[in-house]
């Protein structure tokens, strides 16, 4: 058994782990923008793809910092999913608004479009992306990027994205690639779950790799990170955390949320309405002993389990999470040496021992969300058959090669 680390201290292995991450701090691409690369945008009519994560260090919003520069002007927000400010719960539809501080209007890129349409871009001479993001391919502000770039390039409008970190080290890669046939909104480009590159080298792959629809490609430029390094860490950089969504808490929910995630596309819950979304894995059916001793004796790396009992509630992070008001018993995954996690291959092993010891009350929903967030429907098929953890994770193993190589291509930041 892998010791746990006390409160929390997540074991880090990095040969700059001496140096002041306040010393060094990564300075963002929206800061870059306003200190040396504003020529990108002055005297043009900006609209800005961004949310409550756009902020600089000083905790003023991007579009606040641009508002207040008598040379740019800025004409339009839009907004991916959670809203602009960053609290509606997850896969609920966000309308079209007012943004009450700056009077401008706010698209919803997350409702009944999800992709700017010409008539939101009639006044837009460029767009602008602001967004942290999280690396994984289910996690929506990738699928929003995607989208946003390919109306800008059927519109002729050039499109710039203001890098941010990988919330995890970005060494990191881990589960399957998109199948053809399960495109979605929560899987557009073919790309492991976990990919783990920052907005600015996901934005150039998908321009150079003919990612976007019809091979059309985008007048890109990427304002990039400065001080950063692909192995650090969020709590390296020296920016304080802001959650990415409301269920993102800190790194070791990021951590484990490309494979606790894929419980939502089963009857058990992931954690949604508790204190530890993505950590906390249960059913009122689940006996939280016998499931935290079954998972520890596979030892898996990086991570060890506790027993716990919740209650799901309604709240910020969900007005309905399942088994709302339920007692359920399960386990927290806790990290204690997060460069050696593979996040789904212990999000697949959790739904193998669960379906081990439950076979007749473990199920996948009946709609397919489980086949659109592993991109591959063999992943459940396999898992149905009762084929080892190991075994699935193997199936991966070589297009992950394969996707390495051409990911390199796109880095912008050494490791």
């Amino acid at each position: 058994m892998t010791k746990k680390l006390p409160d929390n201290k997540l074991n880090l292995s990095s040969d700059r782990r001496s140096i002041s991450p306040i010393a060094h701090r990564v300075k963002l691409g929206c800061e870059r923008l306003l200190e040396s690369e504003m020529k990108l945008i002055r005297g043009k009519r900006i609209g800005i793809v961004t949310n409550h994560s756009g902020v600089l260090p000083s905790g003023i919003h991007i579009v606040d910092a641009l508002r207040a520069d008598s040379d740019t002007t800025v004409v339009a927000l839009f907004s991916p999913e959670h809203g602009i400010r960053g609290d509606v719960p997850a896969g609920k539809h966000v309308g079209h608004g007012i943004d009450k501080a700056s009077g401008l209007p706010i698209y919803s890129l997350y409702g009944e479009h999800k992709k700017p349409e010409k008539w939101m871009l009639e006044n837009v001479d460029l767009l602008v992306y602001d967004i942290q993001d999280l690396a994984t391919r289910f996690y929506t502000y990738v699928s929003t990027l995607n989208l946003a770039m390919e109306a800008a390039a059927e519109n002729d409008i050039p499109f710039i994205v203001l890098d941010r970190p990988c919330l995890i080290s970005g060494n990191l890669i881990d589960g399957p690639l998109l199948k053809d046939g399960f495109k979605s909104f929560i899987g557009m480009q073919r790309v492991p779950i976990l990919y783990s590159m920052t907005p600015g080298e996901m934005a150039f792959m998908l321009n150079e790799e003919n990612m976007l629809s019809h091979g059309i490609k985008a007048e890109l430029h990427v304002v990039k990170l400065e001080n950063y390094f692909r192995s650090m860490w969020y709590d390296e950089t020296g920016l304080d955390w802001v959650n990415p969504s409301p269920n993102i808490t800190s790194i070791e929910t990021a951590v484990m949320y490309p494979g606790t995630a894929l419980f939502e596309g089963t009857n058990v819950t992931e954690g949604r309405g508790t204190k530890q979304p993505f950590r906390y894995v249960g059913a009122p059916f689940i006996k939280n002993t016998q499931l935290t001793d079954y998972l520890n004796s596979l030892e898996l790396k990086g991570v060890e389990f506790v027993p716990v009992n919740f209650v799901p509630r309604s709240g910020k992070g969900g007005s309905n999470p399942k088994y709302k008001n339920q007692k359920c018993g399960g386990v927290e995954v806790r990290v204690v040496y997060r460069d050696n996690v593979k996040p789904v291959e212990v999000g697949i092993a959790m739904i193998c021992a669960a379906r081990e010891l439950y076979p007749d009350l473990v199920k996948f929903r009946e709609d397919g969300a489980f086949d659109r967030l592993t991109g591959d429907d063999n992943i459940r098929e396999m898992i149905e058959q009762g084929k080892d953890y190991k075994e699935i994770s193997s199936y991966w193993k070589h297009e992950l090669r394969e996707f390495s190589k051409v990911r390199k291509k796109y880095f912008l930041y050494e490791d």
